[in-house]
């Protein structure tokens, strides 16, 4: 199976589970796909926010549901939890619509928000819209890359006769430069 029957067969697929975890890699491919026609930009962007609400829905509810648990069980990790409970409650909107941009923490953080007093409500309306900025942020961004590429590629074949001939040209030129210098 070659790599275009896999983007078609398998790609949205790929775009929502690759969303759902730590997807930007995923996204940031599946823009390049989309400008290339092989998958719909509008698709993308779609399933993007989708699994990404769904995946940080769920890290949330597994963090209020067993985050405490675990801090009970490990003092060091409840230790170095207290300094992001403080955050959490300083900056909470932006922190909760930011997090899926901050390198690190895109599983870890709604997880930890989980453990907080940030009711399920206000995280699901504050990720949504954090999904919201992030899926067409990071598939146009990818989309760009491929348009970028494309251009230079384009360009690449309109210059590559210019390059040739100025090699050629050169080569004239440093042949006839010998030549007169074996005369004299």
């Amino acid at each position: 199976m070659d790599l275009v029957a896999l983007v078609d067969h398998y790609g949205y697929f790929a775009v929502f589970i690759g969303s759902l975890l730590e997807g930007e890699t995923i996204l940031l491919l599946a823009g390049i796909a989309a400008h290339s026609g092989y998958l719909s930009l509008g698709g993308v962007i779609a399933l993007s926010f989708c699994g990404g609400t769904i995946g940080d829905q769920v890290l949330f509810q597994l963090g209020r549901r067993y985050g405490r648990a675990l801090l009970i069980r490990s003092p060091g990790l409840a230790l170095r939890a207290a300094p992001v409970d403080r955050l959490i409650q300083r900056h909470q909107m932006g922190l909760i619509i930011g997090v899926r941009f901050m390198y690190g923490l895109r599983l870890v953080g709604p997880f930890a928000i989980g453990m907080s007093d940030v009711s399920t409500a206000r995280f699901a309306l504050l990720n949504m819209l954090g999904a919201a900025l992030w899926a067409p942020l990071v598939v146009g961004v990818g989309y760009l890359f491929g348009r970028a590429l494309s251009w230079l590629i384009d360009d690449l074949g309109r210059y590559e006769v210019i390059a040739l001939a100025g090699v050629v040209a050169l080569a004239i030129m440093v042949y006839l430069a010998r030549r007169r210098s074996r005369r004299n």
